[in-house]
């Protein structure tokens, strides 16, 4: 007797697997517009060359296609745009993770992926190794660091506060941001207004113009590190929602996993906005976009939150280089975007709570 699927879960894989098909259109589609456009004849030829010659190292043996393609579009699909694509796929899927899973944490939906101050802690570290004149490597190092400081600072007086764990860590990572905020203020008083300063507010509104190969394994192998263990625990999420009493009948230790969603969902967002500077909204929107679409469950919210993060991401790194001669800082169009697509969503919901 062949085996029945329940409707619910039948339209979940449905939904999952036209997401999922939008995405790899998202990035076919940003690989192949631009300024100078690849054929996507060309783009599958130059990758599976890429790969055949990969594959002939490891055996000994040259392999590899006729070449009939210009070495401007291996140039281009591969060495620019291929790492800020994937950049920007990682990053809009590591903010919206970082986001639904502090929202899921906290209880609250209003919740984002800078909470603990990762965003402005990196936005610090940023500053101040341009003050200093680090170059682009130091700079994303120390913002990295800062960025985990921030949230390690949040979380440890949080744990030694007498102010219930859920509140305790809001306000700390309140207070912590305001006070890596007011010292960004502080560098750019000081910093030489003809560079240094520029620098400093261009980086903090948010940019993947300088991504190279190295900042996209960079950021993707500290994503992945982040990312799977909130896959394979996201159903343990859901008991977040019940009682500590409740959660410890069922077997689940409640201040261990909000311990590793704190580790994980930091470990993305300091990386990726050690990258790409300050971004928001990505990381409060797409969550609600995904339970628009798929409900509350958050082991189908997490899978819906990369997918859709990274597209959204990418869809929107696409307009920065594009729509202008200039191109435009992604903070400022996460927030042209993401502001009136939130005010709708609390209009729909016509003040229910989530």
């Amino acid at each position: 007797m062949q085996k029945l699927e329940h409707p619910d879960k039948t339209g979940y894989r449905l939904k999952l697997i036209v997401l999922a098909a939008a995405f790899v259109a998202t990035l076919l589609c940003s690989v192949i517009f631009g300024r100078y456009n690849v054929g996507i004849l060309d783009l599958a030829k130059i990758l599976i060359n890429r790969l055949l010659e990969f594959i002939g190292k490891i055996i000994g043996t040259p392999l590899g296609l006729n070449k009939t393609w210009s070495s401007a579009a291996e140039t281009v699909a591969l060495k620019v745009r291929m790492p800020r694509i994937i950049s920007a796929t990682v990053i809009g899927a590591a903010l919206s993770t970082a986001g639904v899973s502090y929202q899921g944490m906290f209880r609250n939906p209003m919740v984002s992926p800078d909470i603990l101050g990762a965003s402005t802690g990196a936005g610090f570290g940023a500053a101040l190794g341009i003050l200093v004149g680090f170059n682009y490597v130091g700079i994303t190092a120390l913002s990295f660091c800062f960025g985990l400081g921030a949230v390690f600072l949040a979380y440890s007086i949080s744990r030694v506060s007498r102010l219930n764990a859920t509140l305790s860590m809001v306000l700390s990572g309140i207070m912590v941001g305001s006070l890596f905020s007011a010292g960004t203020s502080f560098i750019k008083l000081f910093a030489d207004t003809n560079n240094q300063l520029p620098a400093i507010t261009y980086w903090l509104m948010g940019s993947l113009s300088s991504i190279k190969g190295g900042d996209a394994v960079f950021v993707t192998i500290l994503v992945l590190v982040g990312i799977l263990p909130l896959i394979l625990l996201r159903w343990r999420i859901n008991l977040l929602t019940v009682s500590e009493d409740e959660a410890k009948s069922l077997g689940i230790n409640s201040g261990r996993l909000r311990f590793i969603i704190v580790v994980c969902a930091t470990l993305m967002t300091a990386a990726a906005v050690s990258v790409s500077g300050m971004i928001g909204w990505v990381g409060l929107v797409i969550p609600h976009f995904c339970r628009l679409i798929f409900g509350y469950d958050y082991k189908r919210l997490i899978p819906a939150s990369i997918l859709l993060g990274g597209a959204f991401m990418t869809i929107v790194d696409d307009l920065a280089r594009l729509a202008t001669t200039a191109e435009i800082p992604l903070g400022i169009l996460t927030a042209f975007v993401g502001a009136p697509v939130f005010i709708w969503l609390i209009l729909r919901n016509n003040g229910s709570d989530e």
